[in-house]
């Protein structure tokens, strides 16, 4: 039977879930030909190393990659395309096709949690996770704001009545990912309250320091762990259409 690989490309990313959640999967299904590993590269200088691995089926794409992966890729599919960043790579017929299953696995945690109040949302981050969710939140005529460093919105001069007018807030950052747990974006905690609704996007920490105080101050808090398994099925739908 021919061995059928599979992995996760980002880098620094012995903390991530992927392997754990897909070699799961493979022993739950009988599938013992399949595999899952860590692509973990400095840079992309030699990406062209991984494409020419024998037998790689596809794999998914994190932090810092998935953007700059999109120049070696030969498809993007249309969502792809729109939302300018990649977290799953099909190989198939010698051609690398591009998807974003972030915005299924955003989606499908959005609509879980979400009530009729939460109308208008605060994005912390402008990098790939946070090009999903604005997708998403475009798609359900949700208006929303973007906070990051060098942004008109920052994490210095976020004001609390923003904070307090915008009950979803969406935390897309690295910051306070394992572990690095003691850490968190600089935020006015103090202005949230029962209305608002807390996503950190992280999953390793389950509960992020951000998360934490969020839900101190009486927000309703959800990690990034259905996300992450709503887009990891996505990829096998992917991979095995």
């Amino acid at each position: 039977m021919e061995k059928k690989r599979f992995g996760l490309l980002g880098k620094n990313i012995s903390y991530s879930f992927s392997k754990k959640y897909f070699e799961e999967k493979f022993r739950e299904l009988g599938l013992k030909n399949h595999s899952y590993d860590f692509f973990d590269f400095e840079n992309l200088d030699d990406i062209e190393s991984l494409f020419s691995q024998e037998n790689l089926v596809g794999f998914n794409v994190t932090i810092p990659y998935k953007q700059e992966i999109i120049p070696y890729l030969t498809v993007l599919s249309e969502e792809a395309e729109k939302i300018g960043a990649v977290n799953t790579v099909k190989i198939s017929g010698g051609e690398a096709t591009g998807f974003n299953t972030d915005t299924f696995g955003f989606e499908q945690t959005l609509l879980k949690y979400k009530k009729p109040h939460h109308d208008k949302a605060l994005i912390l981050g402008n990098g790939g996770a946070a090009k999903a969710v604005k997708f998403v939140l475009e798609k359900h005529g949700i208006p929303y704001e973007t906070v990051c460093k060098k942004g008109k919105i920052n994490f210095e001069n976020l004001t609390e009545e923003l904070v307090r007018e915008s009950k979803i807030i969406v935390q897309s950052t690295p910051v306070g990912t394992f572990p690095d747990i003691e850490n968190s974006v600089k935020f006015p905690f103090n202005a949230l309250s029962d209305k608002h609704l807390a996503i950190d996007l992280i999953y390793n920490p389950s509960e992020t320091k951000f998360l934490k105080e969020c839900r101190k101050n009486g927000a309703e808090t959800v990690n990034g762990q259905l996300m992450l398994e709503m887009q990891a099925e996505k990829s096998w739908e992917i991979w095995y259409r």
